[in-house]
């Protein structure tokens, strides 16, 4: 598939590894409209990447607001593309020394990164699965967001790791259903990388995490997140896998 003016939506696109794979798009001659929570972070991305970029307010839980942005989107071009990026990650153990874990908690980590990321895929891809295929025969492609705690979660990630184990767990199933419009659907399980929540830690914290990783000892970058999902984009033969991007660490318990 060719990115090329093609639109393709990118949740929790106001920064980190969103806003990065919104500039790789625009970058590649596509389309982008992010969705965010965070207005003013979003629409300053929109504005400096350019008239192929819009933002919309959208919570993606929320089914009316989801609507309401693939709208958007659809009246932008064909729509062709989902990248997963939204998302929550609180810590906190089971039983800890104030009590057992918050399950109001527990259940918004779930609603937000696993049910949030369903909600769009389901949406996004009945608007997908309408359009005309293209001469590879794909209709569309969906990338997801999991993580490396999907595999080996630490203490105090069992919120975080569960909802990131939902999004491994969904993509294969998914992607055997869609195949009979033409629709790819993948994830990617990215480790430490250089996140708006890890850059605001001490310098010396991140130098400390950095060498956790067997090589390239350092954080992961956005761009690098951003350049696994144009090649995932264009190659046609990826779907229902999800691809780790970390490194080569396995994460200790804590």
């Amino acid at each position: 598939m060719d990115i090329k003016d093609h639109v393709f939506v990118i949740t929790g696109g106001a920064s980190g590894l969103g806003a990065a794979t919104a500039k790789m798009i625009i970058d590649h001659q596509g389309k982008v409209l992010l969705v965010d929570l965070n207005e003013a972070d979003g629409n300053a991305v929109a504005k400096k990447l350019g008239t192929h970029a819009r933002f919309v307010k959208t919570d993606v839980t929320n089914e009316e607001s989801a609507k309401n942005a693939i709208s958007v989107a659809a009246g932008m071009g064909q729509l062709r593309g989902l990248i997963n990026c939204a998302g929550i990650a609180p810590a906190q153990k089971v039983v800890g020394k104030d009590g057992p874990h918050d399950l109001g908690m527990f259940t918004r980590t779930i609603q937000v990164n696993l049910i949030g990321s369903f909600n769009m895929i389901r949406l996004v891809t009945e608007v997908m699965s309408q359009l005309p295929s293209l001469e590879s025969d794909e209709r569309g492609v969906v990338i997801s967001t999991a993580s490396v705690a999907a595999y080996d979660g630490q203490i105090g990630q069992a919120a975080y790791a569960a909802s990131k184990g939902g999004i491994v767990a969904m993509t294969l199933p998914i992607a055997r259903e869609l195949a009979r419009f033409g629709i790819r659907v993948m994830a990617i399980a990215p480790g430490i990388m250089q996140t708006p929540m890890l850059l605001g830690l001490p310098q010396e914290v991140q130098d400390s995490l950095g060498k956790t990783v067997p090589f390239p000892a350092r954080m992961g970058k956005p761009t690098e997140y951003a350049s696994l999902v144009q090649h995932m984009i264009t190659n046609p033969y990826l779907n229902g896998e999800t691809i780790r991007l970390d490194g080569a660490i396995r994460m200790t318990a804590k």
